[in-house]
């Protein structure tokens, strides 16, 4: 790019900027800018604009006002539909803008709309339907929320991980009992599963003194599906704002695996530093999701180092990231960490997001860096998952698996 065409990209950038910050009716104001200059707002940046009108703009302070003023005298549809509108405006806020910024904004949304009535208040969060996007807004400012609403804010999120782990408990156990239970696949019993104990107890009756031996009728095996502990599941989640949907799913599945005795869950969320959920996650997913974070950095090198300390049995364990990759910590270290694991026997893989949603955005040149050193990387429909982690723990391939299943790559 020339000066003189640097020069000119700053202007427009600068000009933009100015043009974001003062609202549509400055467009007469600025120079060559508007309808018939060629010079417009980007796709992004009318999101962006329309995130800002909504709290600064006159025109859009009346929409919001009216909202919060209708949710607030308990009109039910009014309510309803105030909310979504609040949840999807906050998501657009969180992903186009910087994290300082995004704060300034939500309080400024807060402070000077009066929305936070519609998240707030007892009996208007109490009609609220919870979905994924209200219960990932509310995690988000869970800090903000009063002390008078707290309990209904956990009562919603309460009805959503019950209504999560309803769909997905069947599923998730039948998957692991399938993969674990040797016997439902294959017509001839496992000699590794033998239980030798029981088995000479009960035939010391068929004793052959001719031959010196026992003759057992019957043999006893163990039911390696209820065997405690017999594998390493290790659940790996990228608590950064914008993974809020998948962090809810993550948490979710992560509480159904910590309650199979078959497995050793170790559930662990992650920003720039690590903390470890794996009690809350086995004694109430609820406190567990309102132990995390949503925001900050992303450093997965560092939680991937955590987690190496719960691998005892490499073979015996299924390590699951679920992030978009977008590495801010060390990313050699993280490929090389990951390369390891899996020359260790470790069955690892990333999901690049858990949700119903469509094609996430990731970082394609880790997750294709990953991806050839073993650890496939793929989004995954809650739906799917049992039947990957069934994959998993058969020792199927997992990048052929999810290529089968449909999985975006």
């Amino acid at each position: 790019m020339g000066e003189e065409e640097l020069k000119e990209d700053n202007q427009n950038g600068a000009l933009t900027r100015w043009r974001l910050i003062l609202g549509q009716e400055a467009e007469e104001a600025l120079p060559g800018y508007g309808q018939g200059t060629g010079r417009t707002l980007s796709e992004e940046e009318l999101i962006m604009d329309a995130a800002l009108a909504a709290i600064y703009n006159e025109t859009g302070a009346g929409k919001a006002e009216g909202s919060a003023a209708a949710a607030s005298k308990g009109r039910g549809a009014g309510s309803g539909h105030a909310a979504i509108n609040l949840s999807k405006w906050l998501g657009d806020v969180r992903n186009f803008f910087p994290e300082d910024v995004v704060s300034v904004i939500q309080t400024d949304a807060m402070e000077r709309k009066g929305w936070k009535q519609l998240l707030f208040e007892p009996e208007l969060l109490a009609a609220v339907k919870p979905d994924i996007q209200l219960v990932g807004t509310l995690l988000a400012l869970k800090g903000k929320i009063p002390e008078k609403t707290k309990e209904t804010a956990r009562m919603l999120v309460q009805a959503l991980v019950d209504e999560l782990v309803k769909l997905l408990e069947t599923d998730i156990r039948r998957a692991v009992t399938g993969a674990l239970n040797k016997r439902q696949h294959s017509p001839l019993p496992s000699l590794s599963g033998l239980d030798w104990k029981r088995t000479i107890e009960r035939n010391l009756k068929h004793y052959d003194a001719e031959r010196r031996m026992i003759i057992p009728e019957r043999f006893f095996y163990f039911d390696r599906a209820r065997r405690s502990k017999e594998w390493t599941v290790i659940v790996d989640i990228d608590q950064s704002g914008s993974m809020a949907s998948s962090v809810i799913w993550a948490s979710v599945i992560g509480s159904i695996f910590a309650s199979i005795p078959a497995l050793n869950t170790r559930v662990v969320a992650f920003d720039t530093e690590v903390v470890d959920l794996t009690e809350q996650c086995a004694n109430d997913p609820v406190d567990m999701l309102f132990g995390i974070q949503l925001g900050g950095g992303t450093d997965i090198h560092k939680s991937v180092k955590y987690c190496e300390q719960f691998i005892e049995e490499p073979k015996k364990t299924l390590f699951i990231i679920v992030s978009d990759l977008y590495e801010n910590g060390n990313q050699a270290g993280l490929v090389r960490r990951m390369r390891e694991l899996r020359e260790s026997g470790v069955r690892t893989m990333t999901l690049l997001a858990l949700s119903d949603e469509g094609k996430p955005s990731y970082d394609e040149r880790l997750a294709a860096q990953l991806a050839r050193d073993g650890t496939p990387c793929f989004a995954c429909t809650p739906a799917l998952l049992p039947v990957l982690v069934e994959g998993a723990l058969k020792g199927q391939e997992l990048g052929e698996l999810a290529k089968r299943l449909g999985m975006t790559r």
